[in-house]
């Protein structure tokens, strides 16, 4: 195992005493406390059996999720700690009250190690009128700066860097400021920032339509506006219904939507610019497609959603919690780099069947601070189960990330892990219990019919109650799906209910990746590079702290192959064969349909990341998102190594090496110094992007 491996393994995942002595030998003492902490939520006489079962697939791949590792059997030692990744917040309605009660509620969430994601476009826009205060309200965007502020205290003094997702809808009003909020150093930075995109706004920018930013509106508004809705026609230039998250205290019609008042309007191609020009200059906002989220979700009967969790992978509703786990591809392929090559898919199967039953055990352990969180998560029992190592198993196998092969394979690995899920939520469903959501009944409403018609042409009408298993399995668009390749299967969920309502998602796994992995390519990705830059955050330091690594496959390939072989540091595929690909050699689209054919048979989302190089033109960017709503994705990010902007996590050395850097002393005088170059500051030594970086964020004060 690479020594970077093993140091992350030691810095987070590793169990450490009170007085910092380790707890866990070795990793394999770290898989014995997690399986068992797993296995002791069954029947005392299936203990032992499961624990044996469980520690056989954590050597097979397994790699639950960061928080179940660091967290799972070690309350004797860290008791208000979480083995959750991600939340979402409650919704953060228009009030002062509201919102630093979910400041808290956040901070107590943060506490536990957990990320958290808000929606905070249901705060009114800047310079709205305040009836109650008799002033004009400083905006969401200023709100947002407090929870920044509230993130990076608590990370600070916890040693771990707190991570939050901020969506926002494309339709309000402060929409531009929320897309270029991040242009400013130091602004926001504990935050990922994402756009809620709607279906109406893409045909609004295919049309060249104008788009119309607007806000709820109330009775006590209506009237001071001097509207009257009796007549709406007559004021369709200032009023528009629209679905939102919140109907309180706003003016609702018969099929639940609200009066917005219109505040102006924007060429829908403006506004779309803007967002292409602020992804392409610092990788933000990223993109979910809501419209999508919505119709696809598999609670679509009784959930809206409107967040997600700090990468993305996951949409959830308020107060929704998300365990997660991935699957380590490379472990399953044989004879790797010959002809032979081939993926062991029914030792796969049987990995992912154990897996399912672990990630389940693990509501039961949940450890969320709120009774919300909670009631959400034990209802639900939604998890994400996934994979990672993909581009690196694809080099293994001699396929070429992105070509069509790829996407095929891409494919197959998510049919089989969603298959075999349900076969999973099937048996412990008739083993253990359905979720209880299951056997709750629902009242048929006309919005329910609306987008659902087919349950009219069954038999159904308003007012009739239907159970939440009969909702999930037979009218989910993507449960049907999967009855499209085994109907029995999805008939006697139908009759049954599932164990749980979701089950699979594709995580970013950054350091489970790095660490339990040995640097297999992250999630989804392709390897980023084969010899590169890792910056990797250290409790105490201010600066992240680089770390020299190579591929997996890389290293494969010299120990299997060619003990010669290494990457070329201007041409870094040169020695390789060339399905050794990297992340930015990807072209954009292929990033894409990689990412859509797993999509097909994930029932949450994906945190996928298109590379792109630094110098690609921006004509050949600009329509990547376009693109990816073409291919029907819930949502996507992409990054662009810019060193004015920002440092990123994974770095080569030729980008730092070519990039030059300033520094202002004390004196009046400036140092110019290029990025891969030692400085001492401080006390401590950094490279100077990383210094610079740390200096712009705001962790020694301001440039």
């Amino acid at each position: 195992m690479q020594s970077a491996s093993l140091d992350i393994w030691e810095k987070k995942y590793r169990l450490l005493n009170k007085t910092g002595e380790p707890v866990d030998k070795n990793i394999d003492a770290t898989y014995q406390r997690v399986a068992r902490a797993l296995a002791e939520v069954e029947d005392e006489k299936n203990q032992d059996y499961w624990y044996q079962k469980f520690i056989w697939a954590l050597h097979q791949g397994a790699i639950p999720a960061g928080r179940i590792i660091s967290n799972a059997g070690a309350k004797a030692y860290k008791s208000a700690t979480s083995t959750i990744n991600c939340t979402v917040a409650g919704t953060v309605e228009d009030s002062i009250d509201t919102i630093f009660e979910k400041l808290h509620e956040a901070g107590l969430t943060l506490k536990t190690g957990a990320g958290i994601g808000y929606e905070f476009s249901t705060l009114r826009p800047k310079d709205a009128y305040v009836s109650g205060a008799g002033a004009r309200t400083s905006g969401p965007l200023s709100f947002m700066d407090i929870f920044d502020k509230m993130c990076f205290t608590i990370s600070s003094a916890g040693g771990r860097r707190g991570a939050q997702m901020a969506t926002f809808d494309v339709g309000h009003p402060d929409v531009f400021e929320f897309i270029q909020a991040k242009r400013e150093d130091g602004r926001l930075r504990q935050f990922n920032l994402s756009l809620l995109i709607t279906d109406d706004f893409m045909q609004a920018v295919e049309k060249g339509d104008d788009w119309p930013l607007a806000f709820p509106i109330s009775e006590a508004e209506l009237q001071i506006e001097n509207i009257s809705l009796d007549d709406a026609d007559k004021y369709s230039d200032k009023i528009l219904w629209r679905n939102w998250p919140v109907s309180k205290g706003y003016v609702v019609n018969d099929i639940g939507k609200v009066a917005c008042k219109i505040y102006r309007k924007v060429p829908a191609q403006q506004l779309w610019d803007a967002i292409m020009s602020a992804t392409y200059d610092y990788a933000e906002p990223g993109f979910i497609l809501i419209d999508q989220y919505n119709q696809m979700n598999n609670n679509w009967f009784c959930e809206n959603i409107r967040a997600t969790n700090p990468c993305g992978e996951q949409g959830l509703p308020p107060y929704g919690a998300c365990l997660l786990g991935s699957i380590n591809l490379v472990r399953f392929v044989d004879n790797p780099f010959t002809d032979t090559a081939e993926f062991n898919w029914s030792r796969f199967r049987e990995v992912v069947n154990v897996f399912t039953r672990m990630l389940d055990n693990v509501v039961e352990l949940n450890g969320l601070p709120l009774p919300e969180q909670r009631e959400e998560i034990i209802r639900k029992r939604r998890h994400g189960l996934g994979f990672l190592g993909l581009g690196s198993a694809l080099t293994l196998l001699g396929l070429t990330y992105g070509s069509k092969a790829s996407v095929a394979f891409t494919e197959k690995v998510s049919r089989e892990i969603a298959l075999e899920g349900w076969r999973a939520g099937l048996e412990l469903a008739i083993e253990k219990g359905p979720a209880p959501i299951m056997e709750e009944d629902f009242i048929v409403s006309e919005g329910m019919l609306a987008i659902r018609p087919e349950m009219t042409a069954d038999g159904y009408s308003v007012g009739d109650a239907v159970k939440g298993k009969v909702l999930h399995s037979r009218y989910s668009r993507y449960m049907q799906k999967i009855a499209s390749v085994e109907p029995e299967l999805v008939k006697a969920l139908s009759e049954v209910g599932a164990r749980f309502t979701h089950h699979s998602s594709l995580a970013p796994t950054g350091t489970i990746a790095l660490s339990l992995g040995n640097n297999v390519s992250n999630g989804i990705e392709p390897s980023f590079a084969h010899h590169y830059t890792r910056n990797i955050i250290r409790e105490g330091k201010k600066s992240k702290e680089p770390v020299d690594v190579f591929s997996y496959e890389l290293l494969a390939y010299k120990t299997n192959i060619n003990a010669s072989a290494m990457p070329d540091a201007e041409q870094e595929n040169q020695q390789l064969p060339n399905y050794f690909v990297s992340a930015d050699s990807v072209l954009p689209e292929q990033h894409v349909d990689v990412q859509a054919a797993a999509q097909q048979w994930v029932d949450s989302s994906i945190s996928k990341t298109i590379n792109v190089p630094t110098d690609i033109p921006y004509e050949k960017f600009k329509n990547i998102y376009s693109y990816a709503y073409s291919k029907g994705l819930k949502g996507c990010t992409t990054f662009r190594f810019n060193p004015e902007a920002f440092q990123g996590v994974l770095v080569k050395d030729k980008d730092l090496a070519n990039t030059l850097y300033q520094f202002t002393l004390d004196d009046g005088a400036i140092v110019e110094v290029r990025g891969n170059e030692e400085i001492e500051y401080d006390g401590e030594k950094h490279t100077a992007a990383n210094l610079y970086d740390a200096l712009k964020e705001g962790y020694y004060g301001k440039l």
